[in-house]
């Protein structure tokens, strides 16, 4: 890790009153392909005719390159397929990720008759389990295909690093939920930086789910309803960042500082680097490493409002 102070001439700095520059380089890094859709989801619900006319406009339009996934249950293959007839992207098969149904061999099986029917215009190349135990792990990866990668939302109980050293040995991925529709659905950020240090030491890239909707840990109505409850939480770069850190060792006090700060002027990106608070760097290389084995995506039920808290802030 490289430190040290760094004189603010000529920087960049997040400022809700910034006029919007071009992404810098080290955001494109940070962020592409980061934003899985989860429209179907809480707190938006939308219809799946809704939500697949938006992927067909957010994948064309101006932040098409932070869009990812399609995340979708198993078990509206069909229905979504329906939705988005006549909206396919020409040359731009979309991705989507599928949450696997309790059995999984079914779940397979429905995946690959999708792929087979829909080639070229869309492709499950991402499936979602749930698994508590690790024979859950075992039974899954023996019968998953060569091109299906499989992120594990895993219990994070007594068999927690027994759950990460079965990924880490079958060489999978995990998935850790970060938010929800109510404040208990939040975890602490000494619980998430503990679901990260995991994984990192035991090089298994992860996904997050839920809560991530807005850039910095802010305070904000959990869900789109006028009688919204309120909670803090936990922001998608802050999770990102602490991520890269925490792959370089950093002492757990300083991620969870990293975790709660809440003022965008900490953060800076400049094209070759991120800074924070002046004085912790996290070079391009850093934040390669970061998205090819560490944080790959997060699923937010909108692509809309990061990218606005994103613009607001300067760097888009």
């Amino acid at each position: 890790m490289i430190s040290g102070n760094y004189t603010p001439l000529a920087i960049t700095k997040m400022n809700f009153q910034a006029a919007a520059p071009p992404p810098k380089q080290s955001v494109r890094m940070l962020l592409a392909d980061i934003i899985d859709y989860a429209g179907l989801f809480p707190p938006s619900m939308v219809s799946m005719n809704e939500a697949a006319a938006n992927f067909a406009s957010y994948i064309t339009g101006q932040y098409g390159w932070m869009l990812g996934r399609f995340v979708l249950p198993a078990a509206r293959l069909n229905e979504f397929a329906e939705a988005a007839e006549g909206l396919w992207t020409a040359g731009i098969p979309w991705r989507l990720s599928v949450l696997a149904g309790e059995d999984i061999a079914s779940t397979i099986r429905d995946v690959k008759l999708f792929n087979d029917e829909h080639a070229g215009r869309a492709v499950c190349d991402s499936l979602e389990v749930k698994a508590n135990t690790v024979s859950k792990i075992e039974n899954t990866v023996a019968d998953l295909p060569d091109h299906l990668k499989a992120y594990f939302e895993i219990s994070t109980g007594d068999n927690f690093a027994d759950l990460v050293t079965t990924l880490s040995i079958k060489r999978q991925r995990a998935k850790m939920r970060t938010g929800g529709t109510t404040n208990e659905d939040f975890p602490s950020s000494r619980e998430v930086i503990r679901f990260v240090r995991t994984c990192m030491a035991a090089n298994v890239p992860f996904k997050s789910t839920a809560g991530l909707h807005h850039p910095i840990r802010c305070y904000r109505p959990l869900t789109y309803a006028a009688d919204a409850p309120k909670g803090t939480m936990h922001g998608f770069l802050n999770v990102l960042l602490m991520t890269a850190f925490a792959r370089e060792s950093y002492r757990v006090a300083l991620l969870e500082e990293l975790m709660e700060e809440e003022f965008d002027e900490a953060f800076v990106f400049q094209n070759d680097f991120v800074l924070w608070r002046n004085e912790h760097v996290l070079t391009a290389e850093h934040l390669k490493f970061l998205r090819l084995k560490g944080m790959i995506s997060f699923g937010s039920c909108s692509f809309t409002e990061p990218i606005e808290d994103l613009q607001g802030l300067g760097l888009l």
